[in-house]
């Protein structure tokens, strides 16, 4: 029993060196934007050439690029950021499938923890991008929507990009989750969803310019659970 108690809290030192490491790798980012999607996708595919495409516009407009560091569409995001000469930033995670870094990150971390890794994409990012993806993806998606709908956080847009993959998740979220009254339709003003590259850099971008200098913004973003 005392060893467990003992690994307990060896537990938390662990977890509290996680933030303090990202707290202090990620502080000077500047105005940063977190894009999610599958590690599966492919250079082929068009999502991974959409996310490389949007990654690079959002750069030029001086935004750094925090991804899970990973490949697929986190590769591609990093590697859209380095060709738009900002910021490119990969939090990896250590998990069975021995995630493999990509190379595209000029901003590297590890991760033993999931919760930690996701603070830090909250925490410093005033959007959310999620390209077509699975659960862990979904994940990143409505953990920021809980956060926002329950006021831990205050609001940041959360884009959905990829309209055929995504249509029927909100398609779902209208004809069920509505009509059982187990969100309310306001809520559904939380999403956005496009295929447009454009759009995206002009939603954050006027997001951005509105809230940068408010205190009270500011403020909300250091609201973690």
């Amino acid at each position: 029993m005392n060893d467990f108690k003992t690994q307990d809290i060896w537990m938390v030192f662990k977890i509290m060196g996680e933030f303090v490491e990202g707290f202090e790798h990620l502080k000077n980012i500047g105005p940063a934007v977190s894009v999610f999607g599958s590690a599966r996708l492919k250079k082929n595919s068009r999502y991974y050439k959409l996310a490389a495409k949007v990654s690079e516009a959002l750069s030029k407009e001086g935004f750094s690029i925090i991804t899970g560091g990973g490949p697929g569409i986190m590769e591609a995001s990093n590697k859209g950021a380095r060709k738009g000469k900002g910021k490119s930033i990969g939090l990896n995670i250590e998990i069975p499938q021995e995630q493999v870094p990509n190379k595209y990150a000029n901003v590297s971390m590890n991760f033993d923890y999931f919760f930690a890794r996701k603070v830090m994409f909250v925490k410093y990012s005033f959007g959310y991008v999620i390209f077509p993806g699975g659960f862990g993806t979904m994940d990143e998606a409505f953990e920021a929507l809980t956060l926002i709908q329950t006021g831990k956080i205050s609001r940041f847009p959360v884009i959905l990009v990829g309209k055929k993959y995504w249509s029927g998740l909100v398609r779902w979220i209208k004809t069920v989750m509505i009509k059982e009254r187990t969100i309310s339709s306001k809520d559904l003003n939380l999403l956005y969803l496009t295929d447009d590259p454009k759009e995206v850099v002009k939603i954050i971008s006027n997001f951005y310019r509105e809230n940068n200098f408010k205190e009270e913004f500011k403020w909300a973003r250091s609201m973690m659970i």
